[in-house]
């Protein structure tokens, strides 16, 4: 223990939790708090004479009202509960009087002594290492849900008193009301202890959080908490550190252990902080990312808050910051940083930034984001017919950022149809294009999409190019109107400028169609580099 002596008989329940409460508020009759954070009390229902032996069920509507249930297996099992088992056993026997008396006697006195039954466990000896612990779970756990590092951490944070125990209630609560803000008025009347540590207090303002842009998992606000207050990118230094490891000496001290908890605490309330949090998504959305479906990457978008972070501590300029932010998220989703071994490139990337931010960011676009990127690696990515590519929600971003219009619209943005959750489109229509082009390779390329009203898509259905173009120009010159409001050629030539469309395609058919993507990528292209450089 922290002040010297021995912690007798205290453990850390690394995984099962789930199981053993359920089970130990079913026997002692105790509420739980389930997944939605609402109180429930858990009632096992036994009926000592089965068609296969003694059952268990939770309890329902049905069971309540068959006799040859009891109810309730807590008024038995539990020391708290003081109840004569002679008069269970005559009471079940007169309800049903068919049974075996002797049968039913033995199964409730069974039933009785399951609280002093031992629950199987699996003990680990405390000088085994993390990795050795982690390997042993996962070969007896292989099919429940995998255990990670974050898992370890905040065991380790709720095991340290009533500090660590409020700490990460403090993670576990922000990341719900991030999801689900109307959550807040459920928990300032759920846990007096927590309300008393001032906490709830500090995180009030997420139920009034009205976007879905970022929703960070517990793991998320570790990650980021720990790699921006401690300049280390694994998870497993955090466990460690947490434990009170001197890396340099590989001692364990409890003043370490103190003093992470205590920065750990700091960044956790500044991850958590109402400025903080909404001045960084308000960056993100100014580089155009208005929908969390965008960001593919959480990691890109967990590395840029703790770019914020970091950069706030140095005081510099808010508009350098803002800049230095946007460019690092958006070269991130480019790149695919963070795609292979996460953890390192962290551990790698907040080293580097600590030194220089700037040098480390031109260091990253020299080698990653030159030339071959933009004219060669850029077009063969957009070839592709992921409409969940990174790529195409940069391209869709860069419009939003530049407030475009959306396809064949006069007046609607991009943004506001997105907003409004309108329609990605193919310009040469999906339907149009199987007559010729089997593959979806083919038909559903990311440059072959774009945004528009959902009336639009509608109207053009599986028209061809070239003719419903023909209609666009013919009302541009006072024709009937068909799609959309543009009646001026200008207009119309600068809304296919806006969506990176060659205006070659008025004319084009079918067989125009490769044609037409190699064209429309080399815009796009350009269209995404001049974003990223002028951010």
């Amino acid at each position: 223990m922290k002040d010297g002596t021995v912690s007798e008989g205290k453990k850390i329940l690394i995984d099962g939790q789930q199981r053993v409460t359920a089970l130990s508020a079913a026997i002692l009759g105790k509420e739980i708090v389930n997944k939605n954070y609402k109180k429930e009390k858990i009632v096992i229902a036994f009926r000592p004479i089965g068609l296969n032996g003694p059952e268990f069920e939770v309890i329902n509507p049905a069971i309540e009202k068959d006799a040859t249930w009891i109810s309730d297996i807590s008024p038995i099992v539990s020391p708290e509960f003081s109840i004569s088992i002679v008069k269970v056993i005559e009471e079940y026997c007169t309800d049903n009087p068919n049974v075996n008396k002797k049968d039913v006697e033995d199964n409730i006195f069974k039933l009785q002594q399951i609280s002093n039954k031992i629950i199987g466990f699996i003990e680990l000896q405390p000088d085994l290492d993390l990795k050795t612990v982690g390997v042993i779970f996962e070969r007896v756990n292989s099919a429940g849900k995998p255990l990670n590092q974050a898992d370890f951490a905040m065991s380790k944070i709720a095991v340290n008193g009533d500090t660590g125990s409020n700490l990460r209630k403090l993670i576990d609560y922000f990341c719900h009301l991030a999801k689900t803000p109307e959550f807040y008025d459920d928990l300032k009347n759920m846990n007096d202890d927590f309300i008393k540590t001032g906490f709830l207090q500090k995180i009030s303002w997420s139920q009034n959080k009205n976007d879905d842009l970022y929703e960070p998992e517990y793991s998320d606000l570790l990650r980021v908490a720990f790699t921006s207050e401690f300049n280390r990118g694994k998870m497993s230094d955090l466990v460690s550190l947490l434990s009170g490891r001197n890396f340099e000496t590989r001692e364990f001290k409890s003043e370490i252990q103190d003093e992470t908890f205590a920065r750990l605490e700091k960044s956790v309330l500044k991850f958590t902080n109402e400025m903080n949090f909404k001045k960084f998504t308000m960056i993100i959305k100014a580089a155009g990312f208005i929908n969390s479906k965008f960001i593919q990457s959480r990691n890109a978008l967990n590395f840029a808050y703790i770019v914020y972070l970091k950069l706030k501590e140095c005081n510099l300029e808010s508009s350098i910051i803002e800049r230095s932010v946007k460019k690092w998220l958006v070269m991130s989703l480019l790149t695919g940083r963070y795609s292979a071994s996460p953890e390192s490139t962290f551990d790698s990337d907040v080293k580097n930034i600590t030194k220089n931010f700037t040098e480390h960011l031109k260091f990253i676009e020299d080698s990653e984001l030159s030339d071959a990127f933009w004219n060669v690696a850029l077009l063969s990515e957009l070839e592709k017919s992921n409409i969940n590519s990174s790529f195409l929600s940069v391209f869709f971003a860069s419009q939003v950022k530049d407030n475009d219009k959306g396809f064949l619209s006069k007046d609607m943005s991009v943004r506001e149809i997105i907003d409004g959750r309108g329609d990605i489109h193919h310009i040469f229509p999906k339907a149009y294009l199987k007559t010729k082009f089997k593959s979806k390779k083919d038909y559903n390329q990311i440059s072959n999409l774009v945004y528009t009203q959902s009336e639009i898509n509608g109207s053009i259905k599986d028209k061809d190019p070239h003719k419903y173009f023909g209609d666009v120009l013919k009302q541009c010159d006072g024709g009937e109107l068909k799609y959309g409001g543009i009646v001026d050629l200008n207009n119309l030539d600068e809304n296919m400028k806006q969506n990176c469309i060659p205006t070659s395609v008025y004319e084009m058919t079918i067989d125009d169609y490769p044609k037409f993507l190699n064209q429309r990528k080399k815009l796009m292209a350009e269209k995404i580099k001049n974003y990223y450089e002028n951010l």
